[in-house]
């Protein structure tokens, strides 16, 4: 019997998981959690084989920090990450996480099942749309301090609050910003913003 932990912000969505798995006369559904926080307390109770894993969830930890956490607090349990957007960065930061397995949540049932079986098995799972976009991952441009920059950006401060909360002065936070519009080819600091986020490097 392999045992499951699911996470999942949806009510609907994570029961309906539920009820799928239940079908499977080898998988059982020990935990089912709508946060990552809860992650890793059902899984210190529980002691699942495999944790599903939905990626956007709310709260102070997304389904990747969480799978970071399970990783160093349960090491025996193997990590399905789920999601519905294939985004370069979100696949990025997984297998940077050294998670197991990564499936777009418009796989067919039946493909989701055998992901959690080849994980329970030691296997590592990607699902084949996605085979392109790993292969074609960029690395990331910017130095530590340019996203710092850049989050700080996106988060909508200006130049003067930046240089206060980094300890730079606003002129030296001027030309970092035009050095990541210019790196990353983008038309303006928001379009820095949208294309550093999609790719997961802030």
């Amino acid at each position: 019997m392999i045992r499951v932990l699911l996470a999942e912000d949806q009510y609907v969505v994570r029961g309906a998981l539920v009820a799928l798995l239940g079908l499977e006369a080898d998988l059982e559904v020990v935990a089912a959690v709508e946060s990552g926080e809860a992650v890793v307390p059902a899984a210190l109770l529980h002691r699942p084989d495999v944790a599903v894993l939905d990626i956007d969830m709310p709260g102070a930890l997304d389904g990747l920090a969480a799978a970071g956490e399970l990783r160093s607090r349960v090491p025996a349990c193997r990590t399905l990450m789920l999601t519905a957007y294939g985004k370069p960065g979100h696949l990025r930061r997984a297998l940077g996480a050294r998670v197991d397995g990564f499936l777009l949540k418009t796989a067919p049932p039946e493909e989701l099942v055998a992901a959690i079986r080849a994980v329970a098995d030691g296997e590592r799972v990607l699902d084949p749309s996605l085979a392109v976009t790993a292969w074609d991952l960029a690395d990331n441009p910017l130095t530590p301090r340019e996203a710092d920059v850049l989050r700080l950006v996106a988060e909508g401060i200006d130049a003067a609050e930046i240089a206060g909360r980094l300890f730079l002065s606003a002129g030296t936070v001027r030309n970092y910003i035009t050095a990541i519009v210019t790196k990353l080819n983008a038309r303006n600091r928001v379009d820095a913003v949208r294309i550093a986020g999609e790719a997961g490097w802030i």
